[in-house]
């Protein structure tokens, strides 16, 4: 559709720019203030009274933004064609139905990736450029690689979540809520910690997942009681990449059109 480079193109840029306003807005504070935290008296060095410059190129609000419009870009190359009755016609021309949801699939993810990569490579580069003077990091610091690498990759496998939804729903509307709720408000539901389950169904979420993949591994934060491992979340990541992709398979093939 015409319009996904729109909502593509323009997502890109509001998510970066996001990102460039926060750093931005975090040198100006930081050329104005006379005295650093930990150089106050009676306040020590410590980590966590540091500014964090990594936070600044992955700012929740831009990120999850993103989350929203790579699933429901990926809603849309599946639900798109069955709301028109197209569908029809690529089974008649393609009858191996797997074979379609996987080039399909292939195409989604590896736009998205390439767009992933843009945005969290720009996102980072030009933001450590503006706080150069105050901290800025390099991609051979501790942790920044790592969280790069996660954003880039936070694109296609929301896509491919998006697209398993998109197969299992096929209405529009329907397939944008769902997505939304099951990607953003569950994790809000399950961040409890009085219960060790509700967290770590919390914890198995890719928001989560990605949440603790950016985070400053040379700052000091709060992980909580049950706090999710870096190797844990990438876990993550590949579980619901692997489901997405089962789920979309299998119900493409089995539902009538």
């Amino acid at each position: 559709m015409r319009s996904t480079y729109w909502v593509l193109g323009v997502g890109a840029l509001t998510v970066i720019g996001i990102n460039v306003n926060s750093a931005a807005s975090n040198a100006d504070r930081l050329a104005h203030q006379t005295q650093r935290p930990s150089e106050r008296p009676g306040i020590p060095d410590r980590p966590e009274f540091l500014f964090d410059p990594l936070t600044t190129a992955f700012v929740d609000p831009a990120w999850q933004l993103f989350m929203i419009i790579a699933a429901t870009v990926g809603a849309i190359a599946i639900f798109a064609e069955y709301s028109t009755g197209l569908i029809r016609t690529t089974f008649a021309a393609v009858p191996d139905r797997q074979a379609v949801i996987a080039a399909k699939m292939t195409v989604v993810s590896v736009v998205m990736l390439t767009l992933g990569t843009l945005v969290s490579g720009t996102s980072f580069g030009v933001t450590q450029m503006l706080l150069r003077d105050y901290g800025g990091l390099s991609l051979g610091d501790p942790g920044a690689l790592r969280a790069v690498a996660a954003a880039a990759l936070l694109a296609p496998l929301c896509a491919l979540v998006g697209m398993a939804v998109g197969a299992a729903v096929r209405h529009a509307a329907g397939s944008v809520v769902t997505v939304i709720a099951l990607l953003l408000l569950v994790p809000a539901l399950f961040q409890g910690e009085r219960f060790r389950w509700v967290k770590e169904v919390g914890n198995a979420m890719p928001l989560s997942a990605w949440e603790r993949l950016v985070t400053n591994p040379e700052r000091a934060h709060d992980l909580g009681k049950y706090p999710l491992t870096v190797t844990e979340a990438w876990i993550v990541y590949g579980a619901w990449a692997t489901a997405a992709v089962a789920i979309a398979v299998l119900v493409v093939r089995r539902r009538d059109v």
